[in-house]
Parts: C-alpha cells; structure tokens; sequence
C-alpha cells in the first residue's frame, strides 16, 4: 500500500499527533487505580504534573468483558492473588459511568487529556456521549473485528494497539477500521507482557507498520524503565504509551510494569530532549560551532620568512591553525604566484598578498 501523507497527520483534541509532530505522551493509567475513585484522581494530578499530553483508563462493564471460566494470564497470577478468577479480579477493578464522567472533568480542569479504552458496546456509547477526542484499541480487541467497525464507525481518530498480532492480523483490522469509514489512526507496535522483555521489542517493527499503511505509528511500551520508550521516539515513534503507578508496591496486575512518579516525569523529560536533538536532518554547522570551526580548522600560513617578489612554492607554505584564513584547499591556486611584499613566518596568507 503506497504511503499517504494524509493518514500520517491526526487530531486529538487540540494536538496534532504525527509524523513531524511532538510525540504523543500518554499516561496509562490503565487499572492501576484499583478501583478507586479517589487514586483515580491522584494519578491524573501525576499525569498532568509530569506534562503529559493524555492520561488514559479503561472502561468497561466486567459480565461484558469476561466468561465467569477465564483463566489469568501468567502476569496476572504472578501479581493477583491466584484463587482469585479473572472475572473477580476485573470486577474488582471497574469504576462506574459517574466516576469516568468526574475523570473527564477534573481532566479538563488540570489541561491534561482525558482517553479512555472501551472494552463493550455500552461503554463505547459512553465514552462517545462524553466525546472523548480518541478511541484507544486495545490489544487484545484487535482480532474483534466487529467492535472495531463499531467503534471506527463513531468517526473519531482511533489509536490501535497491535500486540499479539501478526501483520496479516493488523491488515485485517486496518482494512476493517477503513472499510467503516474511518482513516484516522495511529498504529502501536507492543509486546503484550507485563513486564516485556527490551529484547523482545523488535522496535523496527513500527517501521513496518508505517510503510504496510501508510500511518503514524508508535509504541505502547509495557518494559521496565524508560530506554525502550527513548529508542522509539529515535526511531520516530508518534505516540508513546507509558503504564504509570503511585506505587510498585501496591497490590493488583499492572503496577510492576509501571513507572513510578519521578520517572514519568523523567520520561516526559527525556523525550521532549530526544526530539530537540533529532532536529531537522538537513547535515550544516549550527551557531555555536562557529566559533570552534575558527579555532579548531587550519588555513594557509608563511612556512617561513618570505621576500617581496618570490614565486610561492610548496615550502613555504604551512597549513596550520586558525582556520581564519585561506582553506587548505586553496594551496595549488597559491602556488607559482608572486609576493607583492615581504611576508614574515606564520602570517594567514591572503590572496592581496599575491600578484
């Protein structure tokens, strides 16, 4: 599919998310509020300290999400108490319409956007009553190609996480979101464990995406730490997805792969300096290496005491610092011509000097 620079630009809210644009930083807050109303809050207050650009939840109706028989990923074993069903643990973690509709306003007041994923129809509805900026797609929805036309149909920009997915699945749901009318999309390469392994990142699978379909692309980056998020937006991630906690300590399945406060902040830090170090790929010396192009290049200069009326030769000419004078490319145009006067060791030749 040929590149189109159209798809490449999207809206959410008053950002502009794309290629050549500032990166996208969203704070997933995810379920790390364990269900707290309150620690809700206390994570947006995080998210919109550290300059965020959005902070993200998931809403959801537990009886629509999950079979009373499905068994816990291995990472939520290791982090939930294992008697404990997944149904319960979910159930555990759902906060009701009125909370998210008091998320979307403190929100607003704190100037941080509000993004949610919907894992149902009705909170799908929901979220589109609170007109949310952007849909996020969850991994694990991708395959669900009829939610994903129900969705793409609302008409918002879509953010769609891919991991888990082979790149025939990814086009399938491209082709399904298009195909209901929506072309606004960032595609997210992720690995869906928590925490995922750097070496299992295969960071230039965005790459991938990017050339498959011809959109911004990003990373929703479940390792430990930040390095992984850094190299993504060197390799022109649009969008970064972070998990973030208050703690690590507190109990349920995502906070071990999560930042902790300072280093949200550290990311958001160390993002913002990656791209002002990208720059604009146009290869020129920029303002503060004039000064030390003078002192560091040579230029042509008297090897030794030259006469009035002398033919230069080779001999007589050094090339030495400064870099002031006559570039050292510029010795054979010197060469076989007279001195109009006496010219003393090291003077920087100039072409007055010369018949």
């Amino acid at each position: 599919m040929a590149l189109d620079a159209e798809n490449k630009v999207i809206s959410i809210g008053k950002r502009t998310v794309g290629k050549g644009k500032p990166c996208f930083i969203v704070a997933e807050a995810g379920v790390n509020h364990n269900g707290s109303f309150e620690l809700a809050r206390e994570l947006v207050d995080v998210a919109a300290g550290a300059g965020c650009d959005a902070i993200k939840f998931q809403t959801f109706k537990t009886e629509r999400v999950c079979s009373p028989l499905a068994p816990k990923a291995n990472y939520q074993l290791q982090t939930t108490e294992a008697e404990e069903s997944q149904l319960e643990m979910i159930r555990r973690l759902e906060l009701p319409f009125d909370a998210f509709r008091e998320l979307h306003r403190y929100c607003r007041d704190r100037d941080v956007i509000f993004l949610s994923t919907p894992f149902d129809y009705e909170s799908a509805d929901f979220l589109d009553e609170l007109f949310v900026p952007a849909f996020k797609i969850p991994s694990g929805e991708l395959t669900n190609l009829p939610f994903l036309e129900f969705i793409a149909a609302k008409g918002r920009p879509l953010i769609v996480s891919t991991g888990m997915a082979t790149m025939e699945e990814v086009a399938v749901a491209v082709e399904a979101i298009r195909c209901a009318g929506n072309k606004q999309m960032v595609l997210l390469h992720c690995v869906s464990n928590y925490p995922a392994d750097p070496s299992s990142m295969n960071l230039r699978a965005m790459q991938a995406l990017e050339e498959a379909f011809g959109v911004a692309i990003g990373l929703s980056d479940h390792t430990v730490g930040r390095e992984v998020a850094y190299a993504a937006v060197a390799l022109g991630a649009c969008v970064i997805e972070k998990h973030f906690t208050l703690s690590k300590d507190l109990p349920g399945p995502d906070h071990r792969a999560s930042l902790e406060p300072h280093d949200l902040i550290e990311l958001v830090k160390g993002i913002r300096k990656i791209e002002s170090a990208l720059g604009d790929g146009i290869k020129e010396p920029v303002v503060e290496e004039l000064n030390t192009a003078m002192v560091a290049r040579r230029s042509l200069v008297a090897a030794r005491f030259i006469p009035a009326g002398a033919v230069l030769t080779q001999d007589m000419v050094d090339i030495l610092r400064p870099g002031t004078g006559l570039p050292p490319k510029m010795r054979s145009q010197l060469l076989g011509r007279y001195t109009r006067h006496d010219i003393e060791a090291g003077t920087i030749l100039r072409l007055d000097m010369l018949a």
